[in-house]
């Protein structure tokens, strides 16, 4: 399948056959990112990867198309799509447009103490990409692609590095991204690329937002 990269968290995902899968097109994203797409998957509730104008338009423009995301964002949703929003959490399983998917962690990752936690869940699609969503959850096997968050208020690269580590995937390519500058942006490369502390020998790379690669 085509992986092509959005801006932020988002992601979009396409088989040969021309079915889309499209993960995250939050507000940090651009405003048609799941345009076009025939399922859409979201991790959690906040702004970056939730959107609902984005999904609306997604799902007015493809009668067909159908949502998979946590009660909190399907309560959003549902009523404007009826039998078109479906509710997960971890260990479910399902097939999204003809993409295997399986659903893996609850909680968001912590910010601060004080902030109470909400839920988060991460999807692994066709037993090969892991898109954990705001959190450094494992996705209980092996995964060729692990998309990485690289950058956010509740991550620090030393806990990137060991994430990447411990799942040791074949390829990590980063997303929530929208926060590092330019200037910032090759110091990551260093620290994540074969010349920094070592990643356990998965193949690094970013991909600039429409930037499409094989998987």
């Amino acid at each position: 399948m085509k992986l092509t990269k959005q801006s932020h968290a988002c992601i979009r995902l396409e088989k040969d056959d021309g079915r889309t899968l499209v993960i995250d097109p939050g507000g940090f994203s651009e405003a048609d990112a799941a345009v076009g797409a025939d399922a859409i998957l979201v991790t959690h509730e906040h702004p970056d990867h939730f959107d609902e104008g984005r999904l609306r338009a997604a799902l007015d423009a493809n009668p067909a198309a159908e949502l998979w995301t946590l009660r909190s964002v399907a309560e959003q949703v549902s009523a404007a799509f009826p039998g078109r929003v479906h509710t997960v959490g971890e260990g479910d399983a399902f097939s999204a447009a003809g993409f295997d998917v399986q659903v893996h962690g609850q909680l968001h990752a912590v910010i601060h103490p004080d902030i109470p936690r909400i839920t988060n869940v991460g999807y692994l699609v066709d037993g090969a990409l892991f898109h954990p969503g705001d959190a450094l959850t494992l996705p209980g096997q092996p995964v060729e692609t692990l998309m990485v968050p690289v950058m956010a208020p509740w991550n620090k690269v030393a806990d990137v590095i060991d994430y990447i580590r411990e799942v040791k995937p074949r390829r990590a390519i980063d997303i929530h991204d929208a926060l590092l500058t330019d200037l910032a942006r090759p110091v990551y490369d260093r620290m994540l690329g074969p010349n920094g502390p070592g990643v356990g020998g998965a193949e690094h790379s970013r991909l600039a937002a429409g930037q499409s690669v094989r998987l």
